[in-house]
């Protein structure tokens, strides 16, 4: 098992190019399914969680081939409808191999999914939604069984706002007979890149980036090429690298009206912060101001940025509070920081920060994704050495990450444990 091992204290200076979007990446690999024709991606990172979701649609029967920088995936061959457990069970997104399967052949067996353990993120509106479109769907030794001879146009409005749901659903109405229209619909940037991809496939869909969507079936989808959408996360996650280390730091491939939200708390932190079509730019030559925030669905500040900021905040020369009302058990990163020096303090869903002048090389043990990223930004501001345990997390969102990092002047390596 790898770990990485950190010295901090160094200033980051120099230019991070920053890697397609994970969470865009996974749905729009699914839309393989749904055609017999080739879809074209680039800017597609290379990162675990997707090579995991390329060997589950190949296993179904979907061909994939590199050409440069480009990825071609042809479901002209698709034979099995089958995702096992084996496969799943380490990434919630492979939920989104069922819409299309139930939409394009009429029959699924998925698994019930697994990922990171920060909270119930239940299927239930996914099975909710499909069977509204007219599938019967039964859930029998950890599976989800979904049958449909045709899907039939409807109106669904989901209980709670879920990206993936929206998704699956999206991806589902698309092939479905007549008019669907999604209600309380996720409205993120990966669920409008989504939908751009499929729009260019020959689905008719109205009221992208809004919380309605309205689908006109279609027969068939053909075959497009698309380009995914910088990640969000990645570069917000760069971003609060700098505002914990301090530095001058160009971040390129990215735009800045994805993230809006988390950028105006960097600012508030005082860093300063420039942008273009695709760069963003900060300078910090401060300590960092506490900022306060909620977490809440796009466009609010995205639960997927709170670890990295609250590891900025325990550096902050003031106190501060961080309220995270998506998942219950997103706050594990808390007692890790604490080894490291932090000062926080937890009551139910809320987090008190009192900021400390310095954080303190430790040995730390990742538990999720984002709280991997949390504890190497910690690290990277720390005086003295951390190692950062169980980074197979932080491998399944971010593209080597500390090849990046060292690139910009950090101290910071990979070795096996």
């Amino acid at each position: 098992m790898d770990k990485l091992i950190i010295n901090g204290g160094y200033r980051l200076e120099g230019e991070i190019a920053i890697s397609g979007a994970k969470n865009a990446a996974l749905p729009i690999l699914c839309t393989s399914l749904l055609t017999s024709d080739d879809i074209e991606l680039t800017n597609v990172p290379e990162l675990k969680d997707v090579q995991t979701m390329l060997n589950l649609l190949e296993q179904m029967g979907v061909r994939i081939r590199k050409e440069d920088d480009k990825l071609i995936l042809n479901g002209s061959a698709v034979n099995n409808f089958y995702a096992p457990y084996e496969m799943v069970k380490t990434m919630r997104a492979a939920i989104l191999v069922l819409c299309p399967l139930v939409a394009r052949f009429g029959e699924a067996k998925v698994s019930l999914p697994g990922g990171c353990a920060i909270g119930s993120r239940p299927v239930e509106q996914h099975i909710k939604g499909l069977r509204a479109l007219g599938a019967e769907v039964q859930i029998e030794g950890g599976y989800i069984l979904a049958r449909a001879k045709k899907l039939k146009g409807t109106r669904i409005v989901t209980d709670m706002i879920t990206v993936t749901g929206t998704e699956n659903l999206l991806m589902a109405a698309t092939l479905a007979e007549g008019e669907t229209i999604i209600k309380n619909a996720a409205r993120e940037p990966e669920v409008t890149d989504l939908a751009l991809l499929l729009i260019k496939m020959g689905a008719k869909i109205e009221g992208i980036g809004t919380d309605r969507l309205v689908i006109h079936g279609v027969d068939r989808l053909h075959g497009a090429k698309h380009e995914v959408i910088p990640d969000r996360i990645e570069t917000g996650t760069f971003l609060c690298a700098v505002a914990a280390t301090g530095g001058d730091v160009t971040l390129t491939k990215t735009r800045d009206n994805i993230l809006e939200s988390a950028l105006n708390k960097i600012r508030e932190m005082g860093a300063e912060i420039a942008s273009g079509t695709d760069w963003i730019h900060i300078k910090m030559n401060q300590r960092p101001k506490g900022v306060n925030f909620r977490t809440t669905e796009y466009p609010g500040f995205p639960t997927d940025m709170q670890a990295q900021f609250m590891a900025v905040n325990c550096l902050a020369e003031d106190a501060s509070h961080v309220i995270e009302t998506i998942f219950e058990n997103r706050f594990m990163h808390v007692q890790e920081l604490n080894r490291l020096g932090a000062r926080i303090k937890t009551e139910g869903n809320t987090a008190f920060i009192t900021g400390v002048g310095k954080l303190v090389g430790a040995p730390v043990m990742a538990t999720d994704l984002r709280a991997s990223a949390s504890l190497v930004i910690a690290g990277l501001a720390a005086q003295g050495e951390t190692h950062v345990n169980r980074i197979y997390h932080l491998d399944r969102g971010y593209d080597q990450m500390e090849v990046k990092l060292t690139a910009v002047g950090a101290n910071i390596k990979r070795v096996k444990e």
